[in-house]
């Protein structure tokens, strides 16, 4: 069984990865900061279509404020979504900003809505987190997902990933009779190893989603992480496995059922000659990164000492014993893709 141990200390973006992140076009100038949406003077609890919690809350600003923070968000959701063509803006009003307080980040969502055709997207402000921003961009470099943020300063903002989060997934669409078992499970197991390759933590099922998309006979899956905190910070190697948390045993139960040993490990090395490709065709943005990993402070000296051994037993190699921080783990581990 997985077990987060504490919950993750955040840490500021450092000088180098700041220019990573300008040399590729992901810092840019904003018209609002993360601070600023903290200038709420009341909040109600957020209740879904059936009555529950959803441990968000609506906050409200004051009218003096109102029209400023919500034309700044209109343009920042422009510049998210149409690289900074504000023409879109007239035709767009912010129906609601959520606070949600008990994540590591507090992250504000943003409802945004289409006057012309009433629909509606979100997207979230965030305190800028180092692990996050590794996070993301490990999964825009390796993961078949292209990753939409963009930081300033201290300021980190996100597109809403849309899909079904897997315990909603897991509660209300696992027994249905339309459901390919076989390619639920080998997507989970694909994902399983993504998420151990790059190591990628905390994967239990609030913080993925699955993407159903019917096919011309079938349906087909992609499950996509929703949270990348848990960037190679954890000390122990079944964080970053999704199989080991209880919160997945229904699919897991599932995989079990119609999965063979021969195509589990089918499926493994698929997905690693996968990632092996992604690395090749964006080896110096990958480079980069990691360089400025090795020399960022964004964990734990302990977390490091626990899981340089225990993925050294687990790949019978003593070279992770020689990492002297987290990059050099999540170098080694991606460098092995092609050996295992």
């Amino acid at each position: 069984m997985a077990l987060i141990s504490k919950k993750k200390v955040p840490y500021k973006i450092s000088p180098q990865l700041r220019d990573y992140l300008v040399k590729y076009g992901r810092e840019k100038e904003l018209p609002i900061k993360y601070s600023d949406l903290h200038r709420f003077d009341n909040r109600i609890t957020l209740y879904d279509k059936k009555g529950n919690d959803t441990l968000w809350e609506t906050v409200f600003y004051q009218q003096s404020d109102l029209l400023e923070i919500y034309e700044n968000l209109k343009r920042i959701y422009a510049d998210l979504k149409t690289d900074g063509d504000e023409s879109v803006i007239k035709h767009l009003i912010v129906d609601r900003v959520d606070i949600c307080t008990y994540a590591n980040t507090s992250p504000f969502r943003i409802r945004i809505s289409n006057k012309v055709n009433d629909n509606y997207d979100y997207f979230y402000i965030k305190n800028a987190d180092a692990s996050r921003v590794y996070g993301l961009e490990l999964e825009h470099i390796l993961s078949p997902n292209v990753i939409s943020y963009v930081t300033n300063k201290e300021t980190l903002v996100e597109e809403h990933i849309a899909g079904i989060t897997g315990d909603l997934f897991i509660q209300n669409h696992l027994t249905d009779v339309n459901l390919n078992p076989i390619r639920l499970s080998k997507e989970f197991i694909k994902f399983n190893e993504r998420c151990f390759v790059r190591l990628l933590g905390d994967m239990h099922s609030s913080n993925f989603v699955i993407i159903v998309t019917p096919d011309f006979e079938d349906f087909h899956y992609r499950i996509r992480a929703i949270d990348f905190d848990q960037q190679s910070y954890e000390a122990s190697k079944s964080v970053y496995m999704p199989q080991y948390f209880k919160q997945n045993n229904a699919i897991i139960e599932v995989g079990m059922k119609y999965m063979t040993p021969e195509s589990v490990k089918q499926y493994q090395i698929e997905e690693r000659s996968l990632i092996s490709n992604r690395m090749l065709a964006e080896k110096t943005r990958l480079q980069e990164l990691i360089e400025s990993m090795k020399n960022d402070r964004i964990f734990l000296p302990q977390n490091l000492v626990q899981l340089k051994e225990e993925l050294s037993l687990h790949y019978k190699n003593k070279d992770f014993l020689k990492c002297k921080n987290m990059g050099d783990v999540v170098e080694l581990s991606l460098n092995l893709v092609n050996m295992h």
